[in-house]
């Protein structure tokens, strides 16, 4: 059995593939370009693949029995023609959660406090300066009392959902299914979440429901002052519409998800010039070591089960 990983360095250096030498020959690329894919697959028995992409001409090509995606989504893989050729695919769900509901906190608690500026000030020499024990010019408010408004009310937006209850907020959701309902919550439609929420975070997949969701007339909604935070996928905000907004009207905005990962030296985000409404990380939310350490289990386990069931 040949299982060849793909982009082994997406998961860190600090995992270790060596329990999968258990089901035979392992072969670990830490990135894999487009051009190189064909040549590493072709005679691979399963191929595990986190962002790497599997298409129709691929898969019409190899003779893989199994993909094991090392992520929940599996866009990167045309699904419709694995299963014409019997080729199974499997992912893994749940292992992130903890880690991207903390990440949601971590970059509303952030924005909220305006702790980029009001670190600069201790650090950059402007408190001793100041010869005054405090600094309130920048003003931030308490969650406590607020409106949190959840697109997207999976096992994420639920679980933002909770510990922004605990945090004393008033909970609003938007189901871009149409299908999530809960009675814990207030289900309202997109403009009204929009245009009354202090906080807003968005936990919900890209797909025909979610593309574009919001565009400079959804975004013009806002109220002043609001946090916007995309811990979904990129594409879910227009990001050109999104620089113009954080530009002309007072939101600030977390983002861990961008169209296109990495950025690109083009994307107008980077040329704000409110830099200081906008924090980016690169798409680290399910990053932390439990999340990543779950991860490699439960693919073990989709690699595990699939020999087994032979």
């Amino acid at each position: 059995m040949k299982i060849v990983f793909l982009d082994a360095k997406t998961l860190g250096d600090d995992i270790d593939l060596d329990r999968f030498s258990k089901f035979g020959e392992i072969v670990i690329y830490p990135t894999t370009s487009p051009k190189q894919t064909y040549s590493r697959i072709h005679d691979a028995d399963i191929i595990v693949t986190n962002k790497v992409i599997i298409d129709k001409e691929l898969i019409n090509k190899i003779e893989a029995k199994l993909i094991v995606v090392t992520a929940t989504g599996l866009n990167n893989i045309d699904l419709d023609e694995a299963k014409k050729r019997g080729i199974e695919v499997k992912n893994a769900v749940g292992y992130s959660t903890n880690s991207v509901v903390q990440l949601t906190f971590t970059l509303a608690l952030s924005l909220i406090q305006k702790l980029p500026y009001y670190s600069n000030f201790a650090s950059s020499g402007d408190w001793t300066k100041s010869k005054l024990f405090t600094n309130v010019v920048k003003p931030f408010f308490e969650i406590s009392g607020k409106k949190w408004g959840i697109i997207g009310l999976g096992t994420i937006g639920r679980s933002v959902a909770n510990i922004a209850t605990s945090f004393g907020a008033e909970v609003l959701y938007y189901s871009t299914s149409g299908k999530n309902s809960s009675n814990d919550f207030i289900r309202v439609e997109l403009y009204e979440l929009l245009s009354s929420c202090d906080i807003i975070s968005i936990h919900a997949p890209l797909n025909e429901f979610t593309l574009n969701l919001l565009d400079k007339n959804t975004l013009s909604l806002l109220k002043n002052d609001a946090i916007l935070l995309n811990l979904g996928r990129g594409g879910i905000i227009n990001e050109s519409d999104l620089a113009t907004i954080i530009d002309n009207k007072n939101i600030y905005v977390g983002l861990d998800v961008l169209i296109q990962e990495p950025i690109q030296d083009d994307n107008p985000l980077l040329n704000i010039k409110n830099r200081d409404r906008l924090i980016i990380t690169p798409h680290i939310a399910w990053t932390s070591i439990e999340a990543r350490e779950k991860l490699m289990n439960i693919t073990y386990q989709n690699i595990d089960s699939f020999i087994n069931a032979r």
